[in-house]
């Protein structure tokens, strides 16, 4: 008999093909409590699970006993409780790699269109107020030759730094747990303390998954260490900065501008104050949202599932641990 799995979210077709041919697939709209006490003989049969955004928690996984591998189709996952999956011995599978290259595109987008205030003086010309040669108020930034500062350096790091290096000539510092052989030697990165990334670096950049060390470290003191000409570029998570801190700092000019395609609370709230400020580009978490890589990061977390309930793991996976 085929092992029974939870789908909750589409998959192309020929995915939900592949997925079909190893499993017994059944489909639902999330994993939510109530959905769990619903159907509780299909989620008490699951041995895995495969999808994006519910959250995975103790209780949850108590209505599961039978399940031995969840499969994300994201990098991040933090919607998942690590501890209550290693103590029932279940496998975390991510999708890692698929996505860099993407969404190091994204960011280094809001560099250049938070510098440049793109939206906000396009927005301008449709609106009709391009009537003559344009003055200093519609004037942005420069990009090429400024300091990127990188909070993270990780694959997305890496890929933003070859693009911001070789592309546009910046000089790159960084900020991680630990020195990043491969972009000092590539891009002659800097590695400083998170004080002088702060100080020095003309865009921000941050590319951090969620953790409890991770949430809020960048508020108001942070912020009020950067240069008032600096940009903040955020597309790792939302809660990893402040919100309300960078409102603040954004509304009284303590730095220049934002760029984000993450929020603390997703989707944005339309009551949120980012939304009426020209000094911010706001994007509806579009990091890794093009064709090619949304099927990627589906293939990939199909493959993964496959591999953990057939006892093949070989990467992707958060809690190789559990294996052991």
């Amino acid at each position: 008999m085929k092992p029974e799995v939870l789908l909750y979210k589409s998959l192309p077709d020929d995915l939900r093909t592949r997925l079909d041919e190893h499993f017994t697939v059944t489909v639902i709209s999330d994993l939510t409590m109530e959905n769990a006490e619903k159907q509780a003989d299909i989620f008490a049969r699951a041995k895995g699970i495969i999808g994006s955004s519910s959250k995975v928690d103790a209780a949850l996984l108590d209505k599961m006993p039978k399940l031995r591998a969840a499969s994300t189709i994201s990098v991040g996952y933090d919607n998942f409780d690590v501890d209550a999956l290693n103590q029932r011995g279940v496998v975390l599978m991510h999708t890692p790699t698929v996505l860099t290259e993407t969404v190091a595109d994204t960011m280094m987008a809001l560099v250049l269109s938070s510098a440049r205030r793109v939206v906000e003086v396009a927005e301008r010309v449709k609106a009709g107020e391009w009537r003559s040669s344009i003055g200093p108020d519609w004037f942005g930034i420069d990009v090429h030759h400024k300091k990127m500062g990188i909070l993270g350096m990780g694959r997305i790091g890496l890929a933003l730094a070859q693009r911001a290096h070789h592309g546009f000539g910046m000089p790159i510092l960084y900020n991680a747990r630990k020195h990043h052989e491969e972009a000092e030697s590539r891009f002659n990165a800097q590695y400083c303390d998170l004080d002088t990334l702060l100080r020095e670096s003309d865009f921000l950049c941050i590319s951090l998954p969620l953790t409890g060390q991770t949430h809020h470290m960048i508020g108001r003191e942070q912020l009020a260490k950067m240069k008032p000409s600096a940009i903040l570029i955020n597309a790792g998570r939302g809660p990893v900065v402040d919100e309300a801190a960078l409102i603040e700092a954004l509304q009284n000019h303590t730095i220049y501008a934002a760029g984000l395609d993450v929020f603390e609370q997703e989707p944005l709230p339309v009551t949120s104050p980012l939304l009426k400020l020209p000094n911010v580009v706001a994007l509806p978490h579009i990091g890794s949202a093009t064709h090619e890589t949304r099927y990627g990061m589906a293939r990939d977390a199909v493959d993964n599932l496959i591999a953990a309930l057939s006892g093949k793991v070989e990467k992707n996976c958060v809690n190789p641990q559990v294996l052991r």
